[in-house]
C-alpha cells in the first residue's frame, strides 16, 4: 500500500469526532499530511488527536467548531496559519440528518438547523479556505454530499435540499476556481456504517432490508469514503474537478 501521497499537505477536516471525518483525519495523517480536525464534540476530538499523535507524532491540530457560525471559521482559518502555515486541503464532512418527518409537518426550525449545517457551513468553509489556496496557487475541496443529493429521499427534505445544495455548489465552485488551479468535488455516500444512521439500522430487520437493497450486499465502512476522498484531495485527482463521486455499493443503479 502507497503511503505518503498527502505529504507536505496541509488539510481541514470538519466533522472529524467520529464516524467518516475520523476516519479521513486517520488515513490523511498517515498519508503524511498535517490535520485540522474539528468538531463540536471536544471530547472525541481529544480522544481521536491522543490517537494520531501516537501513530503519527505531532502533525495534529484538534478546534472544537460550530460550522454554520462565520466568526468560528475565521478561527479555524486563523489557527490552521499560525500552526502549519498554510492550507491545501479542505474537507467537508460535518452534517446532520435532521428530523424523520413528512414536508407538511417539517418546521422552519427544522429546515434551518439542517440547512446551515450541511449547506451554510460548507460555503463559508469554502468562502474563507480558498484565499489561503490562492496564495499556495492550488487545492483541493472535498465535499461530503449524499446519494439523497442525487435522487432525493423521502421523510427528509431538509436533509435532501441541503446535499442537493452541497451538490450544486461544488460544481459551480469547480467552474469558478479553476483557473486559481483549485479543485472542488463531491463525494456521495449511500449507506455506511456510520453513528449517524445507527439509530436508522439498530433493528435487525431494517437493516437487512437496507442490506438487500445494495447490489454488493453489505454496507459500506467509513474507509471507503475516506480512501475516495483520498484520491480526489492528492496530486493523483489532479485533473478531476465538479465530480460527483457516488460510493453506494450499486445502491443507485437502475432496475
Amino acid at each position: 500500500m502507497m503511503v505518503g501521497r498527502l505529504q507536505g499537505k496541509v488539510a481541514i477536516i470538519t466533522g472529524a469526532a467520529s464516524g467518516q471525518g475520523a476516519e479521513e483525519a486517520r488515513l490523511f495523517a498517515k498519508e503524511g499530511a498535517q490535520v485540522v480536525a474539528t468538531d463540536v464534540q471536544a471530547a472525541l476530538l481529544s480522544q481521536l488527536e491522543q490517537e494520531i499523535q501516537q501513530e503519527n507524532g505531532n502533525v495534529i491540530l484538534t478546534i472544537t467548531q460550530d460550522v454554520a457560525s462565520e466568526s468560528g471559521w475565521k478561527q479555524v482559518v486563523t489557527s490552521t496559519i499560525e500552526r502549519f502555515h498554510k492550507i491545501d486541503i479542505l474537507i467537508n464532512n460535518a452534517g446532520v440528518t435532521g428530523k424523520t418527518r413528512g414536508l407538511a409537518d417539517t418546521t422552519v426550525s427544522d429546515w434551518n438547523q439542517v440547512m446551515n449545517i450541511n449547506a451554510l457551513g460548507n460555503y463559508l468553509g469554502m468562502k474563507y479556505v480558498v484565499p489561503e489556496m490562492k496564495k499556495v496557487g492550488q487545492g483541493s475541496i472535498v465535499n461530503i454530499s449524499s446519494l439523497a443529493g442525487i435522487h432525493g429521499i423521502g421523510g427528509a427534505t431538509p436533509y435532501a435540499a441541503s446535499k442537493g445544495a452541497t451538490r450544486l455548489l461544488s460544481m459551480g465552485a469547480a467552474r469558478d476556481l479553476g483557473p486559481d488551479h483549485i479543485r472542488v468535488n463531491s463525494i456521495h455516500p449511500g449507506f455506511i456504517e456510520t453513528p449517524m444512521i445507527s439509530d436508522f439500522t439498530k433493528d435487525a430487520s431494517v437493516k437487512q432490508s437496507v442490506i438487500d437493497s445494495v447490489p454488493l450486499r453489505y454496507l459500506g465502512k467509513p474507509a471507503d469514503v475516506a480512501y475516495a476522498a483520498l484520491f480526489l484531495a492528492s496530486d493523483e485527482g489532479r485533473f478531476v474537478t465538479g465530480a460527483q463521486l457516488v460510493i453506494d455499493g450499486g445502491q443507485s443503479i437502475k432496475e
